[in-house]
């Protein structure tokens, strides 16, 4: 289970965020979490509350939002839905889909005091 130390980072990026920014608890954390990305929210979830005990992520209450998977064509130059990273094109058929979101971990918020 890979998620345990991708959280291991998380706290360690608070962490030293925490350092420059000076604050001394973080009250909520905000992820985007890619729908065809190799991490299982659930999983994070999980581990959140493990991993964080006696830091000052921990109590944080974590949302995590979905981002859905999205590419462009080369053929037809639009912008598609991906269910499949290696999916044709849903819309001309062509194999040749380029993702562009949907496959992202970024912390993007905290709540802190």
């Amino acid at each position: 289970m890979h998620e345990i130390s991708l959280v291991e980072s998380l706290v360690a990026l608070v962490e030293d965020t925490s350092r420059r920014e000076h604050f001394s608890r973080v009250r909520g954390v905000c992820l985007h979490v890619g729908a065809l990305g190799h991490v299982e929210p659930e999983a994070l979830r999980f581990c959140f509350d493990a991993v964080t005990l006696g830091t000052i992520v921990e109590g944080a209450l974590l949302t995590i939002v979905t981002i859905p998977a999205t590419g462009t064509c080369a053929t037809c130059e639009r912008l598609v839905p991906l269910d499949d990273r290696f999916a044709p094109c849903p819309l001309c058929g062509a194999g040749t889909v380029r993702m562009i979101a949907g496959d992202e971990l970024r912390l993007a918020e905290l709540e802190v005091e």
